[in-house]
């Protein structure tokens, strides 16, 4: 399975509209991977926080039309990072949409915790409520956004569910770039299960970020990184080595809290 991650810039000086088309473009080169990776809130900027009410859409809005093109275009799995999302009856929400190769929209994922302690995201937008995987061909996949990776409990959630492999698109900051590769190391070891953290590079009003995206394995082998910069990080990922390191080393197994209710 072949993974692209395409840490794109976020440049305040480049309109959305153009960014938009831009990613489109870059996904569209990355014809012949499997799944293909953008960052979260790369239209606006993870923490320009005084744009996403002004460019919040609806969730088939305009970046819904061009990312679902754009999958459609070039054959893949796209999980097009996540945009500030327009609920009509109620608040905006950061949200993640996964396209299939045919355009269709696979699946969508409401952030769960939001970053900002009483401020910012966490004041500006609402909680999302369910984890969510969707089912590729190759393996599960777990959806999970930027400030999610501090929460190990809802990766397990994911792994209830059948996820082998956990993507995280982010808009993390630079100065916490410690955290984000640790993390993204400690989610995949705990979980016997691929990682594949996005992230976006340039600066989101003011705040320079980490770039820094990562693909770790099941063992939590850092198989590729990306620089500071716009780069798209390309990887081969082996789908069957999250089961394999699961029955080598079956720590999942031991698990006494927090298991899931049996199902039916």
């Amino acid at each position: 399975m072949r993974a692209s991650l395409i840490q794109i810039a976020v440049d305040e000086d480049e309109s959305v509209a153009s960014r938009r088309q831009r990613a489109a473009s870059l996904v569209r080169d990355q014809a012949g991977s499997d799944l293909v990776v953008l960052p979260e809130l790369w239209t606006t900027g993870a923490f320009a926080y005084e744009e996403f009410a002004t460019e919040a859409e609806p969730l088939e809005g305009p970046t819904y039309e061009v990312m679902a093109k754009a999958a459609s275009d070039a054959g893949v799995w796209l999980h097009a990072g996540s945009i500030p999302e327009r609920d009509p009856e109620g608040p905006l929400y950061n949200t993640s949409l996964v396209f299939s190769p045919s355009g269709d929209l696979a699946a969508a994922y409401r952030k769960i915790h939001r970053f900002g302690f009483d401020k910012g995201e966490a004041v500006l937008m609402g909680a999302g409520r369910e984890p969510v995987t969707v089912r590729l061909p190759e393996t599960t996949v777990g959806l999970a956004t930027c400030y999610d990776l501090r929460f190990p409990e809802l990766f397990r959630s994911l792994v209830d569910a059948g996820a082998e492999t956990l993507v995280v698109p982010a808009g993390w900051p630079e100065r916490r770039r410690a955290h984000w590769t640790l993390l993204a190391q400690a989610r995949a070891v705990e979980n016997q299960a691929f990682v594949l953290a996005c992230g976006t590079a340039g600066t989101h009003a003011g705040v320079p970020q980490a770039g820094h995206s990562i693909v770790v394995d099941p063992w939590g082998e850092v198989l590729a990184e990306a620089g500071a910069g716009e780069e798209v990080l390309t990887v081969d990922l082996d789908p069957a080595k999250p089961a394999a390191t699961r029955e080598q080393f079956p720590a999942l197994k031991d698990r006494v809290l927090g298991l899931a209710p049996p199902r039916h």
